[in-house]
Order: structure tokens, then C-alpha cells, then sequence
């Protein structure tokens, strides 16, 4: 393994594609860069990104609102790792913190993820600031000092009507809510001021660092016998751990642009998400979750109730350019789900 020597006085080994860059670096005497600013590591995904950057030799700075971390306390590297405080939302900060920082890269993941709250009026001009005006922030200042952004994103700037994939570099955007638009107004943003940008949409998110379906249905489960999932909302899982890894490799590359990144495994409903996460913890010798102990009945969207914000009925993510591109696909959501289970305690 390569052996890089980085500015806390550790040692790391590194992937053969690091070790590839690094090669070319020298060779050509350009700098090796790896200082890398993540925002929302408050969240489930900017958590993991900023330990996936540790264990490759990477120089992470983590971000987000709050004065000091304040995602879990699990013994990673993010608890420990640098942080500085910054508001998306003013331009300001934004451009003193990134100016000060001078990244290589930003991974911008913090955003508004509430779906429903998002409808309400009283919060519609703060997830539009967040979600579009902090995103230009960012991305202006990602312009000025010449670095790469990667903006996540969503398949809620889509109708989520039909039953084809949707396709990275499909342009017919029709958000169904707040969210989707805010989302599809960051995504605008990037891709009118940057051409070094990777905008990656997911789907269907889990991690440690944060609430999630999954530990929903474990919690709900334990106070219900009888539960009612909608089985026609259709998409993917994407487990934030995995990801993590698939971002910094793209960010070790030029192959810019728009990319969909979900785990395999095939397309599956909400209710056969959840038949599984109950059959796999029932196998980690939970036996209140076994068939015996809980019924999972199917229903539809419409039988469920209408909620505050529409949901896509449609969220298959056509990931296939990721292999065009050279890129690892994420392992299957079983596989995910089954490590995600060990992982956390339920």
C-alpha cells in the first residue's frame, strides 16, 4: 500500500486509484490536493463522508450550522476531525469560511430535508434559502477559488409518475413539493456556475447519524402489532455508508456531471423495504420483529392518508452510467440493510 504523510502527523495507506493520482502529480509536478470541506456533517451522510475521507488519507473539514459537531458521539473520526461553523444561508460566511478554508473540494450535503414541514408557509423561505440561496453561495465561491462541488440531490425534481428509471441527464423536471423545488433550484445553481461539479441524486436514505425509515418502523414496531405500509411508491435504498465511498472516488476524477447512486438489488415498494428490515432483524435474534410478532399489511398511497407534501409514486434511479464512467456501484440494499442492522442499536 501507498503511504502518504498528512498534516496531523499520521500515516495512511491509500486506494490504488489515489496512489494512481499521486503518481501523475509527481510526474508532472502538479500539487497532490486533498483538503476536502463537507457540509451537513451534522447529518447522516456528511457523517460518513468525512470518516471515508479519513481512512483515505484525506484532509476533511467538517461544517454545519451549529457552533461545535453535533452528530453522534460513535468514535469515529468525524467527532474529532476538524470543524468550523458556517451559515449557508449568508453569503458571508460562506465566502469566509470557504476563502479561509481553501479546499480542493467542497461535498456539499446539508440541506432541508424535511419533507412535509416544507409545505408549511411559515418555513417555505427558509428551506428555499437553504436548499437553493446556500447553494449558490456555494457554488460562487467554489468559482472563485477554482475547487470541485458535489451537490446530492434527489429524484424529487422529477413528476415521479410512470414506471421507467429515471436517466442522470434527463431535463424534464416537474417537482411535486417544495422540497423537489428547492432541490431542483440547487441543482440549477451548480450546473449554471460550475463545470467542476458532480451532482448526485439518491434516494431513500440511511445512516447512523440520524432519523431514517429504518429505525422508524424498528421503533414503531415495538409498540404496534399490526402495521400499514404503502407498497406503490417505488425506488431503492441508498445507505449512506456506501455512498461515502463512492463520492470521494468521484472526486479523484474530471468525469463531471450528473450521476444517480442508490444501492443495487433491484427496485422495490416501502412495504418490501420493511418486510425486509423485520426478516433481517429477526434473524440478528430480535424475535419481536418475526412474522409471528408483526403483521406488515400493504396498502396504497391513497388508502394510507394523503400527506402534507405529494410523494413520487415513481423513484427508480437509472444508475448505469456510473459503470459507463468507471465508477464502483454501491453493494445491494440487502447487503446494506444487513450491516446497517449491526451497526446500530434497536
Amino acid at each position: 500500500m501507498g503511504i502518504l504523510k498528512i498534516r496531523n502527523g499520521g500515516r495512511r495507506s491509500f486506494p490504488e486509484n489515489t496512489r494512481t493520482i499521486m503518481k501523475k502529480c509527481m510526474l508532472t509536478g502538479r500539487k497532490f490536493k486533498n483538503e476536502v470541506l463537507v457540509t451537513g456533517v451534522g447529518g447522516q451522510l456528511g457523517h460518513d463522508v468525512m470518516n471515508e475521507l479519513a481512512s483515505r488519507g484525506y484532509e476533511g473539514i467538517g461544517s454545519d450550522i451549529k457552533e461545535t459537531y453535533s452528530g453522534i458521539q460513535d468514535g469515529t473520526a468525524v467527532t474529532t476531525m476538524p470543524y468550523v461553523p458556517m451559515d449557508i444561508t449568508d453569503a458571508s460566511s460562506v465566502e469566509k469560511v470557504l476563502t479561509d478554508a481553501k479546499p480542493d473540494v467542497v461535498v456539499h450535503c446539508a440541506a432541508w430535508t424535511a419533507v412535509d414541514l416544507a409545505e408549511d408557509e411559515d418555513k417555505k423561505d427558509i428551506v428555499k434559502a437553504v436548499n437553493a440561496t446556500g447553494t449558490k453561495n456555494i457554488a460562487d465561491v467554489c468559482k472563485k477559488l477554482d475547487c470541485k462541488m458535489v451537490y446530492i440531490s434527489t429524484d424529487y425534481v422529477f413528476d415521479g409518475q410512470g414506471e421507467k428509471a429515471w436517466e442522470p441527464d434527463c431535463k424534464d423536471y416537474k417537482p411535486l413539493n417544495v422540497y423537489g423545488e428547492t432541490k431542483l433550484a440547487g441543482e440549477l445553481a451548480v450546473s449554471e456556475t460550475l463545470d467542476k461539479y458532480f451532482i448526485v441524486r439518491i434516494a431513500w436514505v440511511f445512516g447512523k447519524n440520524g432519523k431514517n425509515f429504518i429505525k422508524t418502523m424498528l421503533n414503531v414496531a415495538k409498540t404496534h402489532d399490526t402495521l400499514k405500509v404503502v407498497n406503490d411508491q417505488i425506488g431503492t435504498p441508498t445507505y449512506t455508508f456506501d455512498l461515502a465511498r463512492l463520492l470521494v472516488d468521484m472526486i479523484e476524477t474530471d468525469k463531471y456531471g450528473y450521476y444517480h447512486a442508490t444501492n443495487e438489488g433491484g427496485y422495490i415498494s416501502w412495504y418490501d423495504f420493511t418486510k425486509e428490515i423485520f426478516r433481517q432483524a429477526a434473524e440478528l435474534g430480535h424475535d419481536e420483529y418475526g412474522e409471528d410478532k408483526v403483521t406488515v399489511l400493504p396498502v396504497t398511497t391513497e388508502e394510507y392518508g394523503v400527506s402534507k407534501a405529494a410523494r413520487p409514486f415513481n423513484s427508480r434511479l437509472d444508475k448505469s452510467k456510473l459503470v459507463e464512467n468507471g465508477f464502483t456501484p454501491l453493494p445491494t440494499w440487502q447487503d446494506a440493510l444487513g450491516r446497517y442492522l449491526k451497526e446500530i442499536e434497536f
